[in-house]
């Protein structure tokens, strides 16, 4: 009897505990300061976070809310890291559409 191989590890995901799903996705960050957006792209995504790709010269805080208009929802999210012009977040919750954001 002839055991299976087992899949050799990728090291590149090691420091990621699940599988996150490539898309692209325009978002919208909602900051706290005067209600402003910062336009965005989601580059991949799982139930608990994604990956951001932001224009260098962005501000973005530490927490925000993440309106992705494809999704019809807003994702309360925490900077896990940054690195040039992305940022990994994580999902700490949702809310309905916001109010103030027009698309």
């Amino acid at each position: 009897m002839v055991t299976p191989a087992k899949p050799i590890p990728d090291d590149s995901d090691e420091h990621r505990r699940e599988h996150r799903q490539r898309v692209l996705k325009g978002g919208a960050i909602i900051t706290g300061i005067s209600n402003s957006e910062v336009s965005c792209t989601l580059r991949n995504q799982h139930e608990d976070g994604a990956e951001l790709k932001i224009t260098v010269e962005a501000r973005v805080p530490d927490r925000f809310l993440l309106y992705v208009p494809v999704d019809g929802i807003a994702y309360r999210c925490e900077v896990r890291w940054r690195r040039n012009d992305r940022i990994g977040v994580r999902f700490t919750g949702t809310e309905p559409k916001p109010r103030l954001h027009y698309g």
